[in-house]
This record gives structure tokens, sequence and C-alpha cells, in this order.
């Protein structure tokens, strides 16, 4: 049977905090005892593999990665993203969308899954403030790095919410990291 729930971590290790949400899927691997509901994968810059993974029909994609929302470096956001569709693309846009197999972007590859009719019903995005993104190197910042537990914690909060929802479409409210915001991703 397919885990309902998919949390997959994307970022690039070689670029410091952007290997944000590849370092908290590792750790939550690490630390194990994750529901059989729940299977957790690393994607780093690969997000055609994600999309492969949507197409076994989940109800509900967790998305772990840096973003850079002008916050104090470490501060988590979890976010619901509003995923649009490629048609309302022009066509040169979507041809050069298409051009791009890696989808290393989280914005790209949620498109994509919903072009491909694969993405799940409910979406969210658990991201970081990095401090250092774009500077090659190994590591996270400190204030990234603290972050990493913090996130598992919430992120942990969030799948028990999720596993206790019921038909009321409930699944945040009286937990610490309610979704901050809608926030378009394209």
């Amino acid at each position: 049977m397919t885990p309902r729930i998919l949390i997959a971590g994307m970022g690039n290790l070689l670029q410091r905090d952007d290997g944000f949400g590849v370092e908290v899927i590792r750790q939550l691997i690490a630390e194990g005892r994750l529901p059989n509901e729940v299977q957790v994968i690393e994607v780093g810059i690969g997000g055609i593999h994600l999309v492969h993974e949507l197409m076994d029909q989940r109800e509900v994609l967790i998305l772990v990665d840096a973003m850079d929302r002008d916050g104090s470096p470490g501060t988590l956001y979890l976010v619901e993203p509003q995923v649009p569709d490629l048609d309302c693309y022009r066509m040169e846009e979507r041809h050069e969308f298409l051009t791009d197999t890696h989808y290393a972007i989280p914005s790209k590859v949620l498109m994509l899954a919903k072009a491909l009719g694969v993405l799940p019903p409910k979406v969210l995005l658990v991201g970081c403030q990095p401090l250092v993104i774009e500077e090659l190197g190994i590591g996270l910042s400190e204030p990234v790095a603290r972050a990493v537990g913090h996130a598992i914690v919430h992120i942990r909060q969030v799948l028990t919410s999720l596993l206790r929802e019921d038909s009321s479409g409930d699944a945040w409210r009286g937990g610490q990291l309610d979704p901050s915001e809608v926030m378009p991703v394209g």
C-alpha cells in the first residue's frame, strides 16, 4: 500500500543553506518513528524524481526547502501554495518551462505535477529563511542548522494533525505552526 502522505526535501547541498530541505529529510529518516501512512524522500535538485513519486496518487505532499521571505535567518514558514495551471502561460513560456528537465525549483515541480494530474489535493511547504544561499559551499549556516530540529518538531506536529484530520478539514487548528498565508508559487 502506498503511503498517503509524502514528505520531500529539496535543495542543493553545494549551496550552503539551500541544503536545508535535504538535511531535514536526512534527520527525519535517521530518527525513524514515522507512521506507515508517511513516506519521506530526499529529491535534492532532481524535482522530476518527486513528480515520479507523486504518480502513486498521494493525498498530501509536504515539501521542505529553503525559502527566502526576507525574514530573519532560521525563521520557519508553513505555507499552502496556490499552484497555477500551466495553461495560464503563453506558448513560449510553456515551452521554456517544459525544457527544464530537472525541475529543481518547487514551483516548477508543483506546476508540472498539476499539469500531469498527479498533484495531491493538499500541498504544504515548510520553508526556512536562509542566511547564505547563492554562495558555493557545504554546510548550513548556524541559524539554519538550528532551525532543522525545530522544523522536524513542526513537521511531526503537522503530521499528527493530518493523521487525525476529520472530514471538516480542520487539520491545523490549534497547532503551533499554522499556514502563515496562501502564497502563489508561479
